[in-house]
């Protein structure tokens, strides 16, 4: 086999192993994922807490992100916003906690334009899933409905002190108040630490690979050069004399 090749088997080599080593990277990548999903997903189905129990009146917020909560306070139905989706409107309603401070509350979705009714009146107990805000690059629509349940936006129209993050009310909630379920989008979790990890050795590790078969061809390759020159460098054999050829 000449150099030519096998600098060619080397680097072929090199990428098929550096091939499988991104893949299994991918997967492991995959697997942190869906691991930081799954345990979204299952603090989210968690039961219900005590908002009170978790918030501070500092402001100072408890391990309550991501989870369902019950709560009670009275609706203000004159503080009331319409988020517009693509299958409705979410109807946000302001809620008075007892100690004063103001709960964004999402009642359910209003499907089109159909009209819905008021919150109910009085002191309510209610369980609903507890976010942050949602972020809205582009902020507020020209007539100044809000996009999202944008916290900072939302302070600047309710002028009491809102409490850091809202409440989707569950589908039961939802049905009473004669609304529609709103849709929640449940942030991003972070897998196993473990998983990450393994996926970027597997990374480097693909690196390394292709990395030293191009090496390891390279220096084939300068060997071969060096081996030719010497031949040609080296001086021609003398012919042998009449007196070695009757020796």
């Amino acid at each position: 086999m000449n150099t030519r090749a096998k600098q060619v088997g080397l680097v072929t080599l090199g990428a098929v192993v550096a091939a499988v080593m991104i893949f299994l990277g991918l997967w492991q990548m995959q697997v942190f994922v869906d691991k930081g999903n799954r345990s979204v997903e299952d603090r989210a189905a968690q039961p219900p807490v005590p908002l009170a129990e978790h918030i501070a009146t500092t402001g100072e917020m408890g391990d309550i992100y991501g989870k369902q909560v019950t709560f009670t306070g009275t609706f203000l139905p004159e503080q009331e916003v319409l988020i517009p989706t693509g299958d409705g409107r979410r109807v946000l309603t302001a809620l008075e906690l007892t100690d004063g401070r103001v709960l964004p509350v999402v009642r359910g979705l209003a499907p089109g334009e159909a009209t819905f009714a008021e919150p109910p009146a009085g002191t309510v107990t209610e369980t609903g899933l507890f976010l942050p805000g949602e972020g809205d690059p582009d902020g507020v629509v020209p007539d100044g409905v809000l996009r999202t349940v944008r916290m900072p936006l939302l302070a600047q129209q309710w002028p009491q002190q809102l409490v850091s993050g809202f409440v989707t009310l569950n589908a039961e909630e939802s049905a009473a108040q004669g609304l529609e379920h709103a849709p929640v989008t449940l942030p991003g979790g972070e897998g196993s630490a473990q998983n990450g990890g393994y996926a970027l050795q597997w990374w480097v590790f693909a690196a390394f690979a292709l990395g030293m078969s191009i090496k390891l061809a390279h220096t084939l390759g300068v060997q071969d050069r060096r081996r030719e020159e010497g031949e040609l460098a080296a001086p021609p054999a003398p012919a042998p004399t009449k007196e070695d050829q009757t020796a």
